[in-house]
């Protein structure tokens, strides 16, 4: 018998059919309202499949060496057999609505790789750099039986929070020699953070590195750590140099087990979930405010009663969302 509609989808995403883990991918995307309704069946019948990877955000200051970092961390996991999906997230032009979507030129031997999976998404409006569908993506690639997830933010902007509170492990990547290594790092950014590397630790920078990784440590002890479980270590790594990574992928499965001793991996996750479905739940509303047509027809009127200061902002927002 022939499987029809969603069901196609998620046998094709449980065999781990790479086409079909794709199309379910663009499907998710789609901003059509049938394909929305198709890919929430879909999600919806994969969940029982999900959840068993580990889910490694990286973030960085531009030319810290994000993608050159992720292809040689996924080429080290990928040859020890690991299924590793990367998904990368790209700044969507803010004129064209297009995106360059380049990962997949720069990360040439990974996106080669038999065990390994890459799908850049236009990051789009939302905020932080994170596609507004990443979680969906990431949840495709678990059933799909990818078990570990890396996905890579646009860089330190505006909010990092988006993508530490959709992953298991937050690392942000720094360079040395860069004058001040705190640099274009908000103390936000370091807050959440798992783990720092300090990349490029290799050739005549070694010296540089060293430094940076002093002076990171002391400004990491000014911070108090969010659990006892854990103090967020500064590392030292090498995207170039063989096995490079592999010291920052040992961290990393460290935390993770710690945290699941604790039961703190348990307790993380159901707090993500929570917090994905109330930013859902913000969005489907500013959608709706927008789609109104009452209210449209009203915001010209009342937007210029408050540029005349005939009525407070307040008042005027709280009359426009009575018409909801």
């Amino acid at each position: 018998m022939t499987q029809t509609g969603p069901d196609r989808f998620v046998q094709g995403i449980i065999d781990g059919n790479r086409r079909m883990v794709a199309k379910t991918i663009t499907l998710i995307e789609s901003s059509l309202k049938a394909h929305q309704e198709q890919a929430f069946t879909v999600m919806e019948k994969i969940l029982p499949h999900t959840g068993n990877s580990v889910r490694l955000g990286v973030t960085g200051v531009p030319g810290v060496g994000k993608s050159t970092f992720i292809e040689s961390l996924g080429v080290y996991l990928a040859d020890k057999g690991h299924k590793v999906a990367v998904l990368a997230v790209d700044p969507t032009s803010q004129r064209s609505g297009g995106s360059i979507l380049g990962d997949k030129t720069r990360m040439e031997k990974l996106s080669a790789h038999e065990n390994a999976f890459i799908r850049p998404s236009p990051a789009g409006e939302t905020l932080g750099g994170v596609a507004a569908k990443t979680r969906e993506i990431m949840l495709v690639c678990e059933a799909a039986g990818f078990d570990v997830i890396l996905v890579e933010t646009v860089g330190v902007g505006q909010s990092e929070t988006s993508v530490a509170s959709m992953v298991d492990f937050f690392l942000v990547l720094m360079i040395a020699g860069a004058g001040d290594e705190l640099q274009g790092i908000k103390k936000g950014v370091l807050e959440l953070a798992d783990g720092i590397a300090i990349n490029k630790a290799d050739g005549d920078n070694l010296k540089a590195v060293e430094k940076a990784k002093g002076g990171l440590e002391l400004a990491m002890h000014l911070i108090s750590p969010e659990t006892p479980t854990w103090s967020t270590p500064v590392l030292t790594c090498s995207s170039l140099a063989e096995g490079g990574t592999k010291n920052v992928w040992k961290t990393v499965l460290d935390h993770n087990e710690k945290f699941k001793a604790s039961g703190e991996f348990k307790q993380r996750r159901k707090k993500q979930s929570l917090e994905w479905m109330w930013t859902l739940v913000e969005d489907a509303l500013k959608q709706r405010f927008k789609n109104n047509e009452k209210i449209n027809k009203k915001i010209p009127t009342i937007s210029r009663q408050v540029e005349n200061e005939k009525i407070s902002p307040s008042a005027a927002a709280e009359v426009l969302l009575s018409y909801l």
